[in-house]
Formats: C-alpha cells, sequence, structure tokens
C-alpha cells in the first residue's frame, strides 16, 4: 500500500499537468462572448471574450458562470452558460501546433514523430436542467410584473421596468380594506404609478442585492358600507395622495427570474370617513417575474 501511494504521487510530481485537470473551464463557442461586472446584463460590459477562449470557473452560479478575469478591478468576470461549453481540463485556450521533427541529428534509431489525434473536449457536466430553468436567454432585469401585499390587509398586482441608468418606474394597482364594528366598512381601490432610483447593485455568489428608493402618486377610490345594524346607504369618495418608500429588491443566482422585494413607506391619502384614517406608514413584501 504504501509503495503504491508512493508510486501515486511521484507521477502527480512527474505530470503537473494532471493536478490542473480537473479545473473547469468554460470555452467560448460563439463569436464574441461579453463579460459583465455582475451575473446579469443590467451590469455593464467590461470585456469581451473571442472564440475558442477557454475561461477558468471559479463558481458556477446556475445560468452564469464565475470566471478570472485579469482585466476586472477584483480580477473577477461573469458570462452566461450559453455563450460557451462548460468542460474539465487545464483550462489553456491555445491549439497545439503539429510536432515537427527536429534539425539536430540524434544518435539511435530516428523516431518518427506521431501524428497529433484531436483531442476529443472532456464532456460536460450535465447542467441542462439548472440553465434550462432561464430558457437558455440571458436575464436583464428590465421588465417584471408580480403581485404584493402589505400592511391594512392590502393586496394587489404590480409591474416594474428598470432602465440602465438606475431609473425606473412600477405601477401597483392594489385593494385594502378597514372594518370597525360601529362604523361599517371601508374598501379601497388605488392605483399608484411611481418612480424609483437604484442606489446600487452588491452582486455576491448566490444573491444580488439591489437597495432603493421612490415614490408615487395615489389615485385612491374608497368605498364606506356601514354596518347591517345602522340603517343607511354606502358612501364613496375619491381622491389624491402621495408614498415615498425605500426598499431592496433580492435576486437569487438559482432563480435569475425571480426578484422579491421588501420595502416601508410614508403614505399620505385622503380621510373621507371618520374612523378609518389609514395608516401613514406602510409595509409591503412583493415579488416580481422578469419577463425580459
Amino acid at each position: 500500500m504504501i509503495r503504491r501511494a508512493a508510486a501515486v504521487v511521484l507521477a502527480l510530481a512527474l505530470n503537473p499537468a494532471l493536478l490542473r485537470a480537473q479545473d473547469t473551464v468554460l470555452t467560448v463557442t460563439v463569436q464574441s462572448a461579453d463579460i459583465y461586472k455582475g451575473p446579469s446584463t443590467v451590469n455593464p460590459i467590461i470585456g469581451h471574450a473571442a472564440r475558442g477562449t477557454a475561461l477558468t470557473v471559479t463558481r458556477n452560479l446556475g445560468s452564469w458562470a464565475r470566471v478570472a478575469w485579469s482585466d476586472a478591478p477584483d480580477g473577477i468576470g461573469y458570462v452566461h452558460m450559453t455563450m460557451g461549453r462548460l468542460s474539465t481540463g487545464s483550462g489553456s485556450a491555445s491549439v497545439s501546433s503539429p510536432m515537427r521533427a527536429s534539425s539536430t541529428p540524434v544518435s539511435g534509431p530516428a523516431q518518427v514523430p506521431m501524428p497529433l489525434e484531436p483531442r476529443t473536449p472532456a464532456a460536460a457536466p450535465n447542467r441542462s436542467a439548472v440553465v434550462g430553468q432561464q430558457g437558455g436567454s440571458a436575464i436583464s432585469h428590465i421588465l417584471g410584473v408580480g403581485g404584493l401585499v402589505g400592511s391594512m390587509s392590502t393586496y394587489g398586482a404590480t409591474a416594474r421596468q428598470w432602465q440602465h441608468n438606475r431609473l425606473g418606474i412600477q405601477v401597483g394597482v392594489t385593494r385594502d380594506v378597514q372594518t370597525s364594528d360601529a362604523e361599517g366598512r371601508v374598501t379601497a381601490m388605488q392605483v399608484e404609478p411611481g418612480v424609483v432610483y437604484a442606489l446600487f447593485d452588491r452582486v455576491r455568489d448566490y444573491v444580488w442585492v439591489r437597495p432603493y428608493v421612490g415614490s408615487a402618486l395615489s389615485f385612491r377610490h374608497q368605498t364606506l358600507t356601514p354596518p347591517a345594524s345602522v340603517p343607511g346607504d354606502s358612501a364613496s369618495d375619491n381622491g389624491v395622495g402621495f408614498r415615498v418608500f425605500g426598499g431592496s429588491e433580492i435576486t437569487f443566482a438559482t432563480v435569475t427570474r425571480l426578484a422579491l422585494s421588501a420595502e416601508v413607506g410614508y403614505r399620505q391619502v385622503p380621510a373621507p370617513f371618520p374612523g378609518f384614517e389609514p395608516h401613514h406608514m406602510t409595509l409591503a413584501i412583493a415579488g416580481h417575474w422578469y419577463i425580459k
């Protein structure tokens, strides 16, 4: 057993290439692959890799690969999996030249160089299921639709669109209800178009965090329904208010189309019915599925 272990160690020492054989590389198969600062096309492009370039993969993020990129300030770049082919190898991007016979005479029988056989790339790990979750396309986080829940029994639908200059627009259509045993129930429907601004992007191996602030107008329609024990008709009122808020959008590397948001805000809207003043402080949790 000891002699066998010693033989293995000696073989590895004499063949250092074997020590690098398990490195994972992404070989570019398109004409030019964009290298991004983060695992999303909304991040800036920091470089390009030509066809045939073998990029050393430092971490697999599902649809994206974190690769070593010397031109980046931190030495790290991100490339989408559809831009290349994963394989296990030494990471060399060059193709070996055909062997030539040496012009220097050598003693002994002449040795005819053996022709080089085309080297078949090592089989890539089966990651089609992971990449397939994104439909084989890069996720840019430009337009997302989804829903939200919040305080005051609020729920509804929301849409958000980001621009490349960190500005974005969003609109929410929500419904909330306030009840009182003595006064009845107030049901409010509101439409809130607004603007958001992303403060920065914090990209990690498994999560992408984007804090933001924003403001919105609140076009609110409220209906008062008196309790059954009190005679009277329903009453309605329309009003306009505003809301300012701040929160953070979180995206996980395993599901890059989905972004979860949590935000707190201050809302000022008309209160036409006594006893049903809306809470000024708001809390909401939203989910957006980015379709492009």
